[in-house]
């Protein structure tokens, strides 16, 4: 019961920080897929550095067990293609449409009731992917660490510089 405590808290807490950060609106996510507007892009990427060096050193103390999934590309491009498809044509990612729908935007209902659809087809199809979409390029369960037999303290903190680098580019392009 704790742990879906954690999970409202910690959803509420992102939500919160999605409305603030002004990412939920329709002009800022046009503006992402537009390549004009990075302030999505620096948002989400915060958010990966802050919950790459929260879960690893909670891993790292015994306080979290790591759940790495199979990396299959036929199921990663696939399913990329299919977001990235439903985002450009909605104008809202499926997390940003239920905010939209929070702050009284009833576009984002088209992305909740995709979300609901694409679940259902995935469920009648998934028999028939699992032999193939989902089992191409299977490469098991690898990371960036484990690929290059290293800590993986030694490639957090670049990632995060390569990531600081790319903020301080998006500002001097004003993007």
């Amino acid at each position: 019961m704790s742990q879906l405590f954690y999970g409202i808290i910690t959803g509420i807490l992102f939500g919160f920080f999605l409305q603030r950060g002004k990412v939920l609106r329709y002009d800022q996510q046009i503006g992402a897929l537009r390549l004009m507007d990075m302030t999505i892009v620096k948002f989400m990427l915060t958010a990966v550095f802050v919950g790459t060096v929260g879960i690893y050193l909670l891993h790292d103390l015994g306080l979290a067990k790591l759940s790495i999934k199979a990396t299959i590309l036929g199921a990663t491009i696939g399913g990329g293609l299919l977001f990235g498809i439903g985002w450009g044509l909605l104008g809202y990612c499926p997390g940003t449409s239920i905010g939209a729908i929070g702050e009284g935007r009833w576009d984002g209902v088209w992305g909740v009731l995709g979300m609901l659809v694409g679940a259902a087809v995935y469920a009648e199809a998934y028999p028939l992917m699992k032999k193939s979409l989902l089992s191409w390029g299977d490469l098991g369960k690898i990371t960036l660490p484990g690929v290059l037999n290293v800590n993986h303290w030694f490639i957090i903190p670049i990632f995060i510089l390569l990531g600081v680098g790319l903020f301080i580019f998006f500002e001097k392009k004003n993007l």
